[in-house]
């Protein structure tokens, strides 16, 4: 029997739950077993959708550090031919998210993978900021030394003017500040810098500017979700 993963979206923001198709309920009570980024926040998530849903029905597992221990766990429910959700902490599972183990082991195993629709904030950023969407590369983290992050910065900005394209990274929500502040003091003038802050949530704000006009305004990102996207 072939095992089936639904890759299943979550929110961005909390206070949005319109955001999420309907059919994703459908496809979660399908499941048997879940594999989780974070069990508590996952059981409240499911909760959200739909009050009655049995909670403890399902198997639950944790996607933890613990990597060969959870693949091992996972594979003995793929060879089983069990349904299984993944969900991932924010948006979707397998984009910049460690559920992206388990569906390499998926794929490996000739499992049916079906990612389901939901907010992606990398691509609702990238949609917003009128950044070139044709060619993009997603850094992930920039390193937390000063000297490194300089020299990555100056990287992507000299990657993105190579290749015209759009150089897209994220920051742990309370070093936001401090990387903005390395952008500004070390891109170029006229090179452009999309900050997308808390993506479908009441204060959403995505904002294209100059770095020259950036270093004339005030922004606080401290412990905000943000996208930043660069394109010189």
């Amino acid at each position: 029997m072939t095992a089936t993963i639904y890759l299943i979206p979550t929110y961005l923001h909390e206070s949005n739950l319109k955001v999420l198709p309907a059919y994703l309920l459908e496809a979660i009570e399908k499941c048997t077993v879940l594999f989780v980024e974070n069990e508590r926040t996952a059981r409240r998530y499911l909760k959200q959708l739909k009050k009655e849903i049995v909670i403890d029905g399902f198997e639950w597992y944790g996607i933890q550090k613990a990597e060969e221990n959870v693949l091992k766990e996972f594979r003995q429910k793929l060879a089983a031919g069990k349904t299984i959700g993944i969900i991932s902490e924010a948006g979707c599972p397998g984009v910049a998210d460690p559920g992206q183990l388990l569906i390499a082991a998926a794929q490996e195993a000739g499992a049916q993978v079906i990612p389901l629709v939901g907010p992606c904030s990398i691509l609702l950023a990238l949609m917003a900021s009128g950044l070139n969407g044709q060619q993009f590369s997603f850094t992930g983290y920039l390193p937390i030394d000063n000297g490194q992050r300089i020299k990555a910065i100056k990287e992507l900005e000299t990657e993105s003017q190579r290749r015209n394209s759009t150089q897209i990274f994220i920051e742990t929500p309370y070093r936001n500040n401090q990387l903005l502040e390395a952008l500004l003091r070390h891109c170029h003038p006229q090179t452009k810098l999309c900050v997308a802050v808390d993506i479908t949530g009441d204060q959403e704000s995505i904002q294209t500017k100059t770095i020259q006009q950036w270093q004339t305004r005030t922004i606080d990102l401290h412990k905000r979700p943000a996208i930043f996207l660069l394109k010189r």
